[in-house]
């Protein structure tokens, strides 16, 4: 599951960042917390853009 969800981020990158709502819908597809997609974002080094609600600074 790791190996799909750092897969599913690297894809969905803009500009090599990730935008937060992007990052909610990865969480909501894949059915794991918005909290799993930051935490596999910062192992590939991925930065979080446009975050709505300063969960992911």
């Amino acid at each position: 599951m790791e190996d799909k969800l750092e897969e599913k981020i690297k894809s969905s990158l803009v500009d090599g960042q990730l935008p937060c709502a992007v990052a909610f819908k990865i969480a909501k597809e894949m059915k794991v917390s918005p909290r799993d997609v930051g935490d596999a974002a910062d192992r590939l080094s991925v930065k979080l853009s446009s975050c709505q609600l300063g969960c992911f600074p």
